[in-house]
């Protein structure tokens, strides 16, 4: 039975070894591209974690048969502009009511016209002209 080592050290003789600091070198460039990686995922993180505007249905009351008031608290960062929808529905879910509205920071009472009397309200949302998605 032959020794492995031999066979080893043919290879090395026969296609030269490998260079001393390509070893270094790839640890070094692995751990760039992770920190880059990890430096991007926490940036996602924080950008889509603090909106330039969010809003929160506190209630609402039915009017009558043609409005309903929603009760909206929305926060803003400082010079934003935002533009908010809420939906009104009737018994049957069908949209009976929406509008649009610019709030302003704190609360806001919205009235919305209904085409027949409406049994719920739906905040879909505030955007801003950087945040598309309705927050």
């Amino acid at each position: 039975m032959t020794d492995p080592a031999p066979a080893v050290s043919d290879l090395t003789d026969r296609y030269g070894a490998p260079a001393p600091w390509r070893r270094p070198v790839l640890i070094a460039a692995v751990a760039a591209l992770a920190v880059v990686f990890l430096a991007w995922v926490a940036w996602v993180a924080w950008a889509h974690g603090t909106p330039a505007a969010e809003s929160e249905l506190v209630g609402y009351e039915v009017r009558d048969d043609s409005s309903a008031v929603a009760h909206i608290d929305v926060q803003l960062e400082d010079d934003v502009t935002a533009s908010c929808r809420v939906r009104a529905f009737a018994e049957d879910h069908t949209t009976v009511g929406e509008v649009s509205f610019t709030p302003t920071p704190g609360r806001n009472d919205v009235e919305v016209r209904t085409e027949r009397r409406a049994t719920s309200i739906d905040l879909v949302g505030c955007t801003t002209p950087d945040q598309q998605r309705p927050r």
